[in-house]
């Protein structure tokens, strides 16, 4: 093999650490930039938040030892609850026959620690003492803003009522086992035998036993309030609810569903769900040896039953979506005009420590401390990055937004009927960035609109063809869907194919499919499903 040296010229791009700083940022999302620079500031010293100090109040505490007029306080105690108290008290004096004079200076003489100065904690009137609590867990340092959001569980509301049961040790212990085996909807998930099976193993004698402690506490669990709590399928469910109104004899509860209808709900709920789901009204007629009204009845009463017992008890976490950008109309009629900008609570105030930098500026890294000293200059050059690239990246996501804002104007006028398609590489080729970085600014970052919070890939839509040439965006063809819907005639609810003829009318073609695919993004049900019985 014959070795030699060659020239070859290519290109590639290097990124630098600084370059994957930027990007990495450019893509999280308000919280998770959050925990970033919560992160940077414990591990680079020469990293800090810059706290703008409010401006001291005239009425504060600088203000608290300014001397009163004399005439003011005499007027003050002339009428102001000193005069009161001293009319009072005259009145008790003089009904006892014993004479308590009261002047300016009696007014003031109260018990203290003799001390004349205002503290700012206030801890002289008690800043240190402790709310008294009346939690049921002991817990004094519970905050009552956790306590106000504490929700009560399902299986705590089952054991609460349980402790009203006399049972025996063996049935108390297997209705607790039952309740903790509760999924989150209420539902029983495993059988009776599988339960048991888990805990006795191949103990034939233990097992028996074990099913029937379990099969009388399941017995007292359908008994408790949620009603339906405990079922171990959809129709037993209905069925105890079902049943529970069959066993009301109130003039309420026979005025809310008559008799006859939750005998024939009850029916139908021992048929196959799915004839249920599909309203199959002939199938159900026969089946049930009902008239077509009972059974429309019957199925409207099962409409209004809970599916889901334990639904309300779930501890559902609620997410609070923080806007990047605000969105505000300045102006009124035809100059008004729409300004963005930057949400000032999302944007952490970061800055470089001037005491250590200038400490490091000062020393001289020589000798044995050189390794250090380069250490640390590489501390404060990341921290200056870091500050830049927070810097940039609102400053990339202001000028999408800006963009954004310009393209859709007759959305922020009009509403979403009025939205245009939009595409990613048309903000690209505007500010002169790549896809990848419009699709990165646009991801998880928010906009407070006149019509609500969206996220920036909001209003971005493919287009439909129209009759004029031009297209119409598909978020557009979702609301002239979702609108048509909401007018239709629920005895004659609106088809897919009517929905498609409705948008050609309207100058839009849009296949049924589309319809269909647009219908089930909106969460809206089927023109069989919408139909009111």
């Amino acid at each position: 093999m014959k070795q030699g040296l060659s020239l070859r010229v290519s290109q590639h791009l290097a990124l630098t650490p600084q370059l994957q700083q930027s990007i990495r940022l450019l893509q999280l999302s308000t919280l998770e930039l959050s925990q970033e620079v919560g992160q940077m500031l414990d591990e680079n010293p020469f990293l800090e938040l810059s706290s703008d100090e409010v401006p001291r109040e005239e009425f504060g505490l600088a203000q608290a030892d300014a001397p009163v007029a004399r005439d003011v306080l005499e007027s003050e105690l002339a009428s102001g609850p000193a005069a009161d108290y001293a009319t009072s008290t005259s009145s008790v004096a003089e009904s006892d026959n014993e004479v308590m004079p009261f002047s300016a200076d009696d007014g003031q003489s109260w018990d203290g620690d003799g001390t004349v100065e205002m503290a700012p904690d206030d801890s002289e009137w008690g800043g240190d003492a402790k709310p008294s609590s009346n939690n049921l867990n002991g817990n004094e340092d519970a905050d009552a803003s956790e306590l106000a959001r504490s929700q009560e569980s399902l299986q705590s509301h089952l054991h609460r009522q349980a402790l009203a049961l006399r049972l025996s040790e063996e049935d108390s212990a297997a209705l607790r086992f039952l309740i903790e085996s509760l999924n989150d909807d209420g539902y029983l998930e495993d059988t009776l035998t599988e339960l048991a099976q888990g805990l006795a193993g191949t103990d034939e004698e233990q097992l028996d036993e074990l099913v029937h402690h379990f099969t009388v506490a399941l017995f007292l669990l359908h008994s408790l309030e949620p009603v339906g709590v405990g079922a171990r399928d959809l129709s037993e469910c209905l069925s105890l609810q079902l049943k529970a109104l069959l066993a009301q004899r109130s003039a309420e509860a026979s005025s809310l569903a008559p008799l006859a209808t939750v005998r024939v709900a009850l029916r139908i709920c021992t048929q196959p769900m799915d004839l249920l789901a599909r309203r199959d009204i002939k199938r159900l007629m026969q089946l049930c040896a009902a008239s077509d009204a009972a059974v429309r009845e019957a199925i409207a009463l099962i409409g209004h039953l809970e599916p889901k017992p334990g639904r309300r008890f779930v501890d559902v976490e609620r997410n609070i979506v923080v806007p990047d950008v605000l969105v505000v109309k300045v102006g009124k009629g035809a100059s008004a005009r729409f300004q963005v900008r930057l949400n000032p609570e999302v944007m952490p105030r970061l800055r470089v420590h001037d005491i250590y930098a200038n400490a490091l500026r000062q020393h001289k890294g020589g000798g044995s401390d050189a390794a250090s000293y380069a250490a640390l200059q590489q501390r404060l050059q990341e921290a200056r990055w870091f500050i830049k690239n927070i810097q940039q990246r609102f400053d990339t996501i202001l000028r999408v937004s800006t963009a954004i804002v310009e393209r859709q104007k007759s959305f922020f006028t009009h509403g979403e009927l009025a939205m245009r398609p939009l595409v990613l590489r048309e903000i690209a080729d505007e500010l002169g960035l790549h896809e990848s970085t419009i699709s990165r600014v646009t991801t998880a970052k928010y906009m407070a609109t006149p019509f609500g919070t969206f996220e920036l890939k909001y209003f971005f839509g493919s287009g439909l063809g129209t009759d004029s040439g031009g297209n119409a965006s598909s978020t557009a063809v979702r609301a002239l869907i979702k609108q048509f819907i909401a007018a239709e005639d629920l005895k004659k609810p609106l088809s897919d194919n009517q929905l498609s003829e409705m948008l050609k009318e309207q100058g839009i073609d849009c296949a049924r499919r589309t319809v269909a695919k647009y219908r089930e993004g909106l969460r809206i049900a089927t023109a069989s499903l919408r139909k009111d019985l």
